[in-house]
């Protein structure tokens, strides 16, 4: 399981806030630095899914995948403009913007947390599932509710603020067929910069996802030593009942008190 430090995830809101300063100006960045206070101590240590093997389930995940997402969609733009596509019809604060908040919905509402910890024992142990979604607040997608808290503090969007965040999650949401499966030149995107946000998630959150697999291999990978250490003290000479110390340190390494 990946875990952040109270220090890296102290770090990651600095950089986080900073993100805010540098990038926005005047009454936009007040507005936005209010909503981040208003949210600072439950978006700081806020998950960022509920589940172990999706990505970054854990305590600071939210804000990391945040600032992932902001990195590839600004190395996704260069590749994009650099291969001859036409990035002229929106801005770079626009497309940090839409990376910024195209989970923010994850958070919650103004007041109660979006995913909350799992009270199943067996789910927790058996399937990863950490988090469930809170059955106290209303239904909305995390885009529409990011939009929404957004609206909350009068922020301000332009319409490719809109798209980037609506369309953030691609074809994996049902409601955005008719904005990326159009036949029709009319009825096309004006602007690549909501496929860039996509591909900047669908790569950030497969990246975060092969991190917590490679962490799991690691420790399978000693598990499994240990297994093959006990194997052979046990069966070298001893009988359950005259096993050596050594071969009690070995299991109680791997099993503990059970």
């Amino acid at each position: 399981m990946i875990e952040f430090t109270p220090e890296q995830i102290q770090n990651n809101w600095n950089k986080l806030i900073k993100l805010v300063e540098d990038t926005f100006e005047g009454e936009r960045k007040e507005k936005l630095l209010e909503m981040y206070k208003h949210f600072e101590d439950r978006m700081g240590v806020a998950p960022a899914s509920g589940q172990l093997h999706f990505h970054l389930c854990t305590p600071g995940g939210y804000v990391q995948h945040i600032l992932n997402i902001v990195h590839y969609s600004k190395e996704f733009y260069k590749i994009w403009k650099d291969s001859g596509a036409y990035v002229d019809d929106y801005t770079m604060e626009e497309l940090i913007f839409a990376a910024m908040h195209h989970d923010l919905g994850k958070v919650g509402d103004m007041d109660n947390d979006h995913y909350i910890p799992n009270e199943s024992d067996w789910h927790v142990k058996n399937q990863g599932k950490l988090y469930v979604n809170n059955p106290d607040i209303p239904f909305l997608t995390p885009p529409d509710r990011g939009l929404w808290i957004l609206n909350q503090f009068g922020i301000k969007m332009s319409v490719n603020e809109v798209l980037g965040i609506k369309l953030a999650d691609g074809m994996y949401d049902d409601g955005n067929i008719q904005y990326l499966k159009s036949y029709a030149p009319e009825k096309k995107l004006k602007s690549n910069m909501p496929l860039i946000i996509h591909q900047a998630d669908m790569t950030t959150t497969r990246i975060e996802y092969e991190m917590w697999q490679n962490i799991q291999r690691e420790e399978d990978s000693k598990t499994k030593v240990r297994v093959d250490n006990i194997k052979k003290a046990v069966t070298m000479e001893e009988t359950s009942e005259q096993l050596t110390e050594k071969s009690k340190d070995l299991f109680n390494e791997l099993f503990g008190d059970k």
